[in-house]
């Protein structure tokens, strides 16, 4: 790979130029990155399901696990990306290059000391789990493997927020699409087996997702060796690492507990449903899988808006950090109401389409008549926290995510229950995304603003468009 891109000053290329172009631009990628990672998990649980009852509960015990493991990635992902685009912002191209390889390099390092608890504690996990003793080795035989290449998945992550703080996102949906790509094609074959080989079985699923890992990691180290910020491990003993190391936990730590805490409040609203029979449990399965495709433009929203919000705030240009807030915010009300219109007429339709059994049929309907009202409000609050993340204000964003789960989802869930039966359950799902849409536009107010930091730049240099 030529050296010719570290001669040459990396740009804070959303500093200048139209807000909604470069949204567009970062978000349609960043969909298309997110949708190919949900087709993984669904491609795991068909096949893994075709293999027996057995697997396919080994299964419900791995995926909450490498669920809650994923969001160590998110949260790489978000400090690399927050600290690289305010460096560029700021006009501070050595630090940003030095940011990318102390990123990078911690984000692996991290991955062996997790990936080693991991192998030496899966045991004690799973029985804390409950899970039975009869799935404890097929439990084994996926996560065994799974744990031991999990530094490939940080290592790749960590690139991928190198990327994105760049505003590289069509390269970092890229390496999304490899590791999902080789991860679906993979899976039938190592899990099933072909042409008279029987197959790894639920071992098989860990090998595709490694392959996968192993793909999307090459393809990131090609793309970041191509980029303005380029990894080179031997620079870690030219700048001091200490303060940037701390700068990076102060995002990536926050953002990963963030992200950790929706999984675990739905999963308590699993078990509220529970209560209610089989029949409304399988209904909510089935309307949480339409609603993870429903917000996938969300989610590529909240993907994008860090490097852009990051790094128009490292170069003080705070009016273009709020027009940016204002059109994010604003498609995450009109869609999200748009949505929520479609999934409501068509919810009968669905119901028909995901179950045979009337009872199925009638909890996924009544799931979408309640919970797709606050799609917008999802919207508006992981797009702050996305913004947060990137101007150093992660911790305000986990207290966001905290309080919507611990204050709103579950007390009113276990509320309504007694009175509303699931229908209460899927109402506290309801007050949280509206109650944290809204607490999360107060946030927004405060800190872009009317925020010190905020006002102090208001007369930074901005672009005749900004509408601030």
């Amino acid at each position: 790979m030529s050296d010719s891109h570290h001669d040459q000053e990396p740009t804070a290329r959303f500093a200048s130029g139209s807000i909604p172009r470069h949204l567009f631009a970062q978000t349609l990628p960043m969909m298309v990155g997110v949708a190919a990672i949900m087709s993984v998990g669904l491609a795991d649980a068909y096949f893994i399901g075709r293999l027996g009852a057995a697997e396919l509960a080994a299964v419900s015990f791995i995926f909450p696990v490498t669920m809650a493991l994923s969001s160590l990635g998110v949260g790489v992902i978000a400090g690399i990306s927050s600290v690289v685009s305010r460096a560029l912002g700021a006009e501070e191209g050595d630090r940003a290059r030095h940011v990318t390889t102390l990123g990078v390099t911690g984000a692996g390092a991290v991955g062996l000391v997790v990936g080693l608890a991991l192998f030496l504690l899966r045991g004690p996990l799973f029985r804390l789990m409950e899970a039975d003793a009869e799935l404890q080795p097929l439990i084994a035989r996926y996560m065994t493997p799974f744990a031991f290449a999990f530094p490939l998945l940080l290592f790749l992550m960590g690139i991928s927020g190198a990327l994105r703080g760049q505003g590289a996102a069509r390269r970092a949906a890229a390496i999304l699409l490899t590791y999902a790509g080789v991860n679906v094609a993979l899976n039938p074959v190592l899990v099933l087996g072909a042409f008279g080989w029987e197959g790894f079985g639920i071992a098989g699923a860990a090998y595709a997702t490694i392959c996968g890992w192993l793909c999307g990691g090459a393809l990131a180290v090609y793309l970041l060796q191509g980029s303005d910020l380029p990894f080179h491990p031997r620079d870690l003993g030219t700048f001091r690492w200490k303060p940037e190391l701390k700068a990076l936990s102060r995002v990536a730590g926050p953002a990963a507990f963030s992200n950790a805490i929706n999984p675990i409040g739905l999963s308590v609203l699993t078990g509220l449903v529970a209560t209610q029979g089989q029949a409304a449990v399988a209904g909510f399965g089935a309307g949480g899988r339409v609603e993870t495709f429903a917000v996938v433009p969300l989610l590529g929203l909240s993907s994008s808006i860090g490097a852009i919000v990051g790094q128009n705030w490292g170069a003080k240009q705070y009016g273009r950090v709020r027009e940016a807030m204002l059109w994010s915010c604003g498609f995450c009300l009109g869609y999200g109401l748009l949505a929520a219109l479609v999934l409501f007429m068509l919810r009968d339709a669905l119901g028909a389409f995901f179950a045979d059994e009337d009872a199925i049929k009638r909890a996924l309907a009544e799931y979408l008549a309640i919970a797709v009202w606050g799609y917008a409000g999802y919207g508006v609050q992981i797009v702050v926290n996305g913004a947060l993340n990137a101007v150093d204000r992660a911790g305000t964003a986990l207290l966001q995510s905290l309080g919507r789960v611990a204050l709103v989802m579950i007390p009113v869930a276990w509320i309504l229950r007694g009175s509303w039966g699931e229908r209460g359950v899927f109402t506290g799902e309801l007050a949280a995304n509206l109650v944290g849409g809204l607490v999360a536009a107060g946030f927004a107010w405060r800190i872009f603003w009317s925020g010190r930091d905020a006002r102090s730049g208001s007369s930074a240099p901005a672009p005749a468009s900004n509408p601030a």
